[in-house]
């Protein structure tokens, strides 16, 4: 079964490809929503590990995660660096589980949609990697209107990231998601590569 990393920096729409991946009979895990469903819930190790770390002041009177207070606590000990070690791993692990069920299930192909998928090492289980990219300008308006932030804290989150040029240097292919390109036939075009190989 071939392993394909999706990436792609805020507001390029990445979340909207890893649909259309979809709907064209590809599995697709979605890091983001594994991270906040499956690996912080109550009970499983991340949130013991982030507890121990962070302290249990990060948890609400339910015994599950307030990534409010997470956020704020991560702000003030600068500590986005160990946030990230604890919870790539684990995500990892809860990725690996869904492969597998995938690969009974008897799916060609799988996409693990990480937004940092090189940062998180999460590239080297690929076989392929696909980065999607938008112009500045189109992110930006994106983000804004869709997270009803400032044009200035978007900047901020898109300068944090790595940029288009970096994303096409380091992925096998790209997809230009500019509204104007045809996303579908993108696609087609890369899979129609490597799923034939």
């Amino acid at each position: 079964m071939l392993i394909i990393g999706l990436c792609g920096g805020s507001g390029s729409g990445k979340g909207y490809v890893g649909k259309i991946f979809e709907k064209k009979g590809l599995a697709c895990i979605d890091t983001d929503l594994l991270y906040r469903e499956v690996t912080v819930r109550k009970g499983k190790p991340c949130l013991t590990e982030l507890c121990e770390f962070f302290g249990y002041g990060i948890l609400d009177s339910e015994g599950e995660l307030n990534r409010g207070i997470l956020a704020e606590i991560v702000f003030e000990k600068n500590g986005t660096k160990k946030l990230n070690e604890i919870t790539h791993k684990h995500i990892k692990i809860d990725t690996l589980e869904l492969i597998e069920q995938y690969k009974k299930e008897g799916k060609r192909a799988v996409v693990i949609d990480a937004p940092v998928l090189f940062e998180s090492s999460f590239d080297k289980m690929c076989d392929y990697t696909i980065c999607v990219i938008a112009s500045y300008e189109k992110r930006l308006e994106r983000i804004v209107k869709r997270d009803k932030i400032t044009e200035e804290k978007a900047k901020k989150r898109m300068d944090s990231q790595l940029s288009n040029d970096e994303l096409i240097s380091l992925c096998d292919f790209t997809i230009v998601n500019d509204d104007k390109e045809n996303l579908s036939e993108q696609i087609d075009r890369i899979l129609n590569i490597i799923l034939e190989k």
